[in-house]
């Protein structure tokens, strides 16, 4: 019987909308309304249509201590750093029609409440198609080629033999990435393919790119051990009285949070103080680490929680 929610291995969607939420000042010392507004929210929660993820504040809020979540923390190297910015939930809501999710929005806000309130909301989309398949980051660069396929996908993951409420779950490195696109277009072709290390027309990895790039500096095997991740990030775009923001959304699922973290400190070059040339174009201005519960009789599986 599949455990783990099914959105997490599915492609990803022509859009979807990151709906990020925190708990309501009267709500931290009532226990009582958190378990009641996630109660509400479970049988919400199909796992492909709506994904949750909750972060450390709302399941210590609870009274509880989920094995192997934490807060995501402060990263920085040579001139760049990695925000921290926790939430207590995040609901990664997934489809084609935009109304439709707007409307799911609702249903899931009012389910929360008073307890759980809305913070912001993320717009994202599906760009595109490479070569291989996958959808595209805004620059135009396939995203997700290394991806695990079928069983080492599921072995990346999802956590096993934890035990039940845990068997199944999923840990979620999520960062807001916003490119600067006017630095990116001043770049000549070969050096935008040597600061991702692929080619964009074909997608064909290239050799000679240098120790910067960021297929070298994130290649899953190179680890000890190993740090694969199963990637499922999408574009996103805002439009702001300032001008129009965009860029990625990067969502990293594993079995825990080392294969995300150790890639994050080599990207910041914490290693050997070579910074992922991606710091040129892009910066992440978000950062947070969630624990995604399994889900069991077709809705969100609480046992973990206690509930």
């Amino acid at each position: 019987m599949t455990t783990f929610q099914a959105g997490i291995l599915r492609p990803v969607p022509a859009i979807a909308r990151y709906v990020f939420f925190s708990i309501t000042p009267a709500a931290l010392n009532e226990p009582a309304l958190l378990r009641e507004s996630l109660q509400r929210l479970a049988p919400l929660v199909d796992g492909e249509r709506v994904v949750a993820a909750m972060g450390q504040e709302l399941v210590q809020a609870l009274g509880i201590v989920v094995p192997g979540l934490r807060a995501f923390p402060e990263l920085s190297g040579p001139g760049v750093k990695a925000p921290a910015t926790p939430v207590a939930l995040c609901l990664w809501l997934r489809g084609q029609d935009l109304g439709e999710l707007l409307a799911l929005t609702r249903r899931l806000q009012k389910a929360l409440a008073p307890a759980i309130k809305a913070l912001r909301v993320v717009e994202a989309f599906r760009h595109g198609k490479g070569v291989s398949g996958h959808g595209l980051d805004l620059t135009g660069y396939e995203d997700g080629t290394e991806n695990p396929q079928e069983a080492a996908a599921v072995a990346a993951a999802f956590a096993s033999d934890q035990g039940a409420g845990l068997d199944g779950s999923s840990y979620l490195a999520l960062q807001q990435w916003l490119h600067n696109f006017d630095a990116f277009e001043a770049m000549s072709e070969m050096d935008q393919d040597h600061s991702v290390g692929r080619r964009r027309s074909d997608n064909e990895e290239l050799d000679d790119a240098p120790e910067s790039s960021h297929v070298k500096r994130t290649a899953q095997e190179s680890f000890t051990p190993e740090a694969f991740v199963l990637r499922r990030s999408m574009p996103w775009a805002l439009h702001t009285p300032s001008g129009d923001k965009a860029g990625l959304m990067f969502a990293a699922f594993g079995s825990s949070f080392y294969a995300f973290e150790v890639q994050m400190r080599r990207m910041l070059g914490q290693e050997d103080g070579i910074v992922d040339a991606m710091f040129r174009f892009s910066q992440p201005v978000t950062g947070a680490y969630l624990w995604c519960p399994p889900v069991r009789d077709g809705q969100l599986d609480l046992r973990a929680l206690g509930l």
